[in-house]
């Protein structure tokens, strides 16, 4: 897709991966748990791999990270990483700013390590109306269970409409310089970032929301590989 001056806009992937996943309880942190065959990030760059108009994929890992250089995605030619931050914010910026090739007007997808199960389908529907889009999309799942509003003391106080909620999922699909600029925005502010739609949407941005399958879970607690095992084995064979 042309942009307004002619020029092709290339495609990006940031993979934040320096958390060390205090919730899932394991030694390793839970993106490099063995999931059918691989490991769990293995799955999700392979996922981003199989679009061939990617330019590149910066992951962004832990500091004292030893585990991704021993797997045969990091010598992709198409893979490079760089060391993350504190946040998951401070990890996608600097994965960002490694991007020395990268111009304004081109798209960046940020995808989370620890989902495994994105489908080509779920990419390709992401990209086609994202670029469409005066400011980007992210796929989203529509919230399906009743929802409570707790109190302090953990009981049900109310339950809340669901009719206009959705569960965020990830890729997220918007332009490098306005990411950049958000991102840098809300640090300078102290904002909360908790993925990178919002970031956008401190400076007023609105994503679309694109659909996605309930199947691109993300890898919090052991029990989820089981089910990710059972969701991959689908798709191999369908």
């Amino acid at each position: 897709m042309v942009d307004d001056k002619g020029r092709i806009p290339r495609l990006w992937a940031v993979v934040p991966a320096a958390g060390q996943g205090s919730r899932f309880g394991a030694e390793l942190p839970k993106q490099y748990s063995p999931l059918a065959g691989k490991t769990v990030i293995e799955h999700s760059l392979d996922a981003l791999l199989r679009c061939p108009e990617l330019a590149g994929i910066v992951v962004a890992l832990h500091a004292d990270d030893k585990d991704f250089a021993q797997l045969s995605c990091a010598k992709h030619p198409k893979v490079t990483q760089v060391a993350g931050g504190r946040e998951r914010a401070d990890s996608v910026a600097l994965a960002m700013a490694s991007l020395t090739d990268a111009e304004a007007h081109d798209w960046v997808l940020v995808h989370d390590a620890a989902r495994p199960c994105l489908s080509e389908q779920d990419l390709q529907t992401l990209l086609f109306k994202g670029r469409s889009h005066a400011v980007g999309a992210i796929l989203a799942a529509r919230v399906v269970d009743t929802v409570k509003r707790a109190s302090d003391e953990q009981e049900a106080v109310t339950t809340v409409d669901r009719n206009n909620l959705w569960r965020a999922l990830t890729p997220q699909l918007f332009r490098y310089g306005a990411l950049r600029e958000a991102l840098e925005y809300c640090r300078e502010r102290a904002l909360p970032v908790t993925d990178e739609a919002s970031a956008m949407e401190h400076l007023g941005g609105q994503a679309l929301l694109v659909e996605g399958s309930h199947r691109n879970i993300k890898i919090t607690y052991p029990d989820d590989l089981t089910i990710a095992e059972v969701f991959l084995a689908g798709a191999l064979n369908a």
